[in-house]
This record gives structure tokens, C-alpha cells and sequence, in this order.
């Protein structure tokens, strides 16, 4: 699914003070509980058990800075093909939706214009993702929602060998929308409420 434009600019639900420990095992625990819990991702479980995914928090006093974050970890992954997967948790920016959009589109550049295009993609997660043409409070806007911002750097090629060994991968969003509309949004929220950085 694509990035989606937010029919409604939210503010930031919450503060972004934890440590820095306690904003990885909170991310982690919504990996474990959430994605991997409601199967969102059929792919996250082996990654997440083999501890191949990195977790880099980042606090960026602008997006110069997250931008200069995210180049050096492009970096690290394309020099160190052992690490699988890295996730950026932005910690204290970009904590409204349409600045986080505007981020991913200079993110998707920036993989272009550093020749890395085919090599590495990012998936975007956010506390208050809206998929275009729907409502803020819409269910299915919790199959990527996520505590804290995050850039998921992934490779390509696992990516593609990933989806050609799963059966049904083109009807992996559509399966996910239906798990989130049968939970509810209501139920959603009040789970997704223990992921939320102390």
C-alpha cells in the first residue's frame, strides 16, 4: 500500500522523553505483539526471532539531521550485507503526519540519488497514519501505525524472494484491512495504547 496523504493533520498524542532503551523495547514489543501477533507481516517473525532487524534511534533536531541519520545507516546496511533490515525509530520529529509524508518522499530521493535505487526501499509507520481516502480514526490505519515514527530500511531482494515464496502476498494488505476492521477501531486503540514511549 501506498503512503497515504492525511485527510486530517492530528497532533502528536504523546511525549517523545523515554530513554533510549525504553523506546527500542516498546518498539520491539509492538513488533512482537502487534505485527507479528495479528500476522500483518508473515515475513517479520523469522527476522524479528533471528534478531537480524537493527534499531537505531535517532534524535534529529531537523530533517538536515535525519537526513544525514538515515544516509549513514544506507550506508551501513550496503556495507554490512550480514544485517538483514534496520529500523530508524525517529525520536522528537516529525511528529505530525504530513511533516513525516513530506520526509518519506525526500527519503525515496535520497535512495535515488545515492545510486541505491533497486538495492534498498523504505516501508513508512507512524503513530498517526492515514491511508488516503480514509478517516483518522479508520481501523485499517493501525496496519501501520507504529509507537514512535520509523523508517524501515528493507532490501530489495529480500523484499522479492520474500513475496515469490509466499503464496498469496498480493492479498497480504487487503487480509491485513480485514483483521483491523474485525478487531474495531475502539479495541485498537485501547491495545495500541501500551506501545506508547513512557
Amino acid at each position: 500500500m501506498e503512503i497515504g496523504k492525511p485527510l486530517i493533520s492530528k497532533s502528536p498524542s504523546q511525549d517523545f522523553d523515554a530513554d533510549e532503551g525504553a523506546v527500542e523495547t516498546q518498539v520491539k514489543k509492538w513488533i512482537q505483539e502487534f505485527v507479528i501477533g495479528f500476522n500483518l507481516c508473515p515475513f517479520a517473525r523469522k527476522e524479528f526471532d533471528q534478531d537480524n532487524i537493527r534499531f537505531k534511534v535517532s534524535d534529529p533536531h531537523s530533517n538536515e539531521d535525519l537526513q544525514a541519520a538515515l544516509v549513514c545507516e544506507l550506508e551501513l546496511l550496503e556495507a554490512n550485507t550480514q544485517i538483514e533490515t534496520s529500523i530508524v525509530i525517529i525520536r522528537g520529529h516529525l511528529r505530525e503526519f504530513p511533516d513525516y509524508c513530506d520526509f518519506i518522499e525526500r527519503a525515496n530521493s535520497l535512495i535515488f540519488e545515492l545510486g541505491l535505487e533497486g538495492i534498498f526501499q523504505i516501508a513508512g509507520f507512524h503513530p498517526e497514519y492515514q491511508f488516503a481516502g480514509t478517516q483518522a480514526a479508520a481501523a485499517e490505519n493501525y496496519t501501520n501505525r507504529s509507537p514512535l515514527p520509523l523508517l524501515h530500511i528493507l532490501r530489495e531482494d529480500s523484499v522479492e524472494h520474500a513475496v515469490e515464496s509466499h503464496p498469496n502476498a498480493a492479498n497480504i494488505p487487503a487480509k491485513n484491512i480485514e483483521r483491523m476492521n474485525e478487531i474495531g477501531a475502539e479495541k485498537l486503540r485501547e491495545l495500541f495504547s501500551k506501545f506508547r514511549p513512557l
